[in-house]
Order: C-alpha cells, then sequence, then structure tokens
C-alpha cells in the first residue's frame, strides 16, 4: 500500500479530484483532494477522525471552493468506518488518534505515510465537541493565532498520548500541528466561513 500512497501523491499537482491513499480496516476508501496553489505555504487538513465527530468534513468541503492561495491537502475522512458507524473508534474499536506512536491501525499508518511525503508546514485535525483550539510546543504560535481568527478559545496544554497532534509536534522537520475542537453538532454559515478563514490565515502565523 505504501509504494501506491506514495505514487498517487507524487502524481498530485495543483488541484485534483479526489484521490484514493488507502483504505479503511472495512475496505473503505481514504482519499486526499489537493486545491489551491502548489507554491504556497503547504497545510494539511484532517476533517473527521473519531467518526461520531463529522463536524470538520465541512470544513474541508468549503475550502476546496475557496480558491485558496495555500498548498492545501485536505483528508475529509480518516476513519470511513467509525463514521458509518458512528463510533469514536475504526472497525477495529481503536481509537486512532492513540495509534500514532504505535500505528498498529491501516488507518493510522495510511495518515502517517501523507504526513511522510506531504510534509506540511502546518496540520489541522478536527475533533469535536469542545469547542477550542488545543496547541503547545511549537505549534503554540500557530494554535492562538487559528483560536483569534476563529474566534475560539485557546488552550495551551500538553498533548495526550498517542495523539496525531503529539506524533506530530515531535517530527524532525519542525511541523506545527494543532487540534481544533469544533463545538456540537453541525456548523452555521458564519461558523464555517470562520474556520475556514482560520485555516487560511494559519499562513501568515510566526515559526
Amino acid at each position: 500500500m505504501k509504494t501506491l500512497l506514495m505514487t498517487v501523491l507524487a502524481a498530485l499537482g495543483g488541484a485534483s479530484a479526489p484521490a484514493q491513499l488507502g483504505r479503511s480496516e472495512l475496505g473503505r476508501p481514504i482519499v486526499v483532494v489537493r486545491a489551491g496553489d502548489p507554491r504556497g505555504t503547504r497545510v494539511l487538513v484532517v476533517g473527521c477522525i473519531h467518526g461520531y465527530e463529522p463536524a470538520g468534513i465541512a470544513v474541508g468541503d468549503a475550502l476546496r471552493r475557496a480558491h485558496p492561495h495555500e498548498d492545501l491537502w485536505l483528508v475529509p475522512v480518516l476513519n470511513p468506518d467509525g463514521l458509518a458507524h458512528d463510533t469514536r473508534g475504526n472497525a477495529n474499536g481503536a481509537d486512532l488518534n492513540r495509534d500514532f506512536f504505535r500505528a498498529a491501525q491501516p488507518e493510522t499508518r495510511v495518515a502517517r505515510a501523507i504526513v511522510a511525503r506531504v510534509r506540511p508546514r502546518y496540520t489541522i485535525w478536527f475533533h469535536q465537541h469542545m469547542n477550542l483550539v488545543w496547541a503547545f510546543g511549537r505549534s503554540s504560535v500557530a494554535g492562538r493565532r487559528y483560536a483569534q481568527l476563529a474566534g475560539m478559545r485557546y488552550y495551551h496544554h500538553r498533548w495526550l498520548a498517542g495523539t496525531a497532534t503529539n506524533w506530530q509536534n515531535h517530527l524532525p522537520d519542525g511541523e506545527r500541528s494543532i487540534t481544533v475542537e469544533l463545538p456540537a453538532g453541525r456548523l452555521d454559515v458564519a461558523g464555517l466561513r470562520r474556520q475556514v478563514r482560520a485555516v487560511l490565515g494559519l499562513a501568515l502565523a510566526a515559526p
């Protein structure tokens, strides 16, 4: 799967149709869409990692239509089995956001491979329902800026063990990875616009 994944990612130039990167435990496709300007700041956005927290999917859809100057890599759903069954974990009952140092689950392995190939400057992992932006360490400036742009509370706290942000913020490439906890339910139009503005505004954050 890794060879196929790398081939697909290498072939993505500018804006693209959804490209399959791998499959979930039950065989559902995991896709990525590239949008914006390849010369811009590279930003990876993951809309849904916990299946019962789907509000971030709409943010990815809106970003795709926003004609951004940034180089956006959008993964709408990393956990399609959990989304289909309205569960936190994947089909094995595993919480993918505690698996990033072990990478025992197929969905986590896909996510790690995407990060390794894309090497984004910033990554946003959408969750629910705490209505805050969680950042720490080298991602603190980016997280604070995102919170200001989105009109959300900024939560400066150490990462939990095994999480995507914990793993990614310890990679040697200097990436900034933050958790955005959206409020419960669907985003209204104004809320969606604030999230899009915040994602695109990360390119202006200080290192």
